[in-house]
């Protein structure tokens, strides 16, 4: 389908991606807790643009340089962990009452979104690595099978990050009335950004 190996089994692998905790993730969380759906959804949007512009990069051919010059794939790895560790150490060591270490405002949720798919050692060994192999040679159609491939992952994504942020806000709306649901929020983000980190460093 459209010069796509196993169609179906694409679509399952991009909802798998989605599903593995990461940055992604809690910065849909995050974005969604302290500035409501329309912050959220500003987020995915970032989230889907960061996607996007590394699925066109691996259609150029860029995942054939990392391929054939590994150190340049392990300094963008480390880059990537680097950022995550300390954007989790700033949130975990934050200050009761202090401003949000994501910078939330309006204007940078889309911003922060797209940063961290950038630097996201996960989407980066997706879409250089394993998105690939759903290529097939025999019926592949040039640019066509790679824009139906754009845009099953953009559908796919925006459906789950759109649900993720209704979930989010639906709880943040019940859970807003405790003066520690946001420090909480803090702490556990930052743990998991700290943990994210360390397992792709190590």
């Amino acid at each position: 389908m459209f010069g796509i190996h196993d169609y179906p089994a694409f679509a399952v692998a991009v909802i798998v991606f989605l599903a593995i905790p990461g940055p992604g993730n809690l910065a849909l969380i995050t974005s969604t807790g302290k500035g409501g759906v329309r912050a959220g959804l500003a987020c995915a949007l970032g989230l889907m643009s960061g996607d996007q512009v590394l699925l066109w990069l691996a259609v150029a051919g860029v995942a054939t340089v990392l391929t054939a010059t590994p150190a340049a794939f392990k300094m963008i790895q480390w880059a990537g962990a680097l950022y995550l560790a300390w954007l989790g150490w700033k949130m975990l060591t934050a200050r009761p009452g202090s401003g949000p270490v994501l910078k939330m405002r309006s204007g940078h949720y889309m911003a922060q979104g797209l940063m961290l798919t950038l630097l996201n050692p996960k989407a980066i060994v997706f879409y250089m690595a394993f998105f690939p192999l759903f290529v097939n040679p025999d019926t592949h159609r040039g640019l066509t099978s790679f824009a139906a491939m754009a845009i099953t992952i953009a559908v796919i994504t925006f459906v789950y990050c759109a649900t993720m942020v209704l979930t989010v806000h639906h709880l943040a709306e019940r859970l807003r009335g405790s003066p520690h649901f946001t420090l909480w929020l803090e702490r556990a983000a930052g743990l998991m950004l700290i943990g994210f980190g360390l397992r792709l460093a190590l």
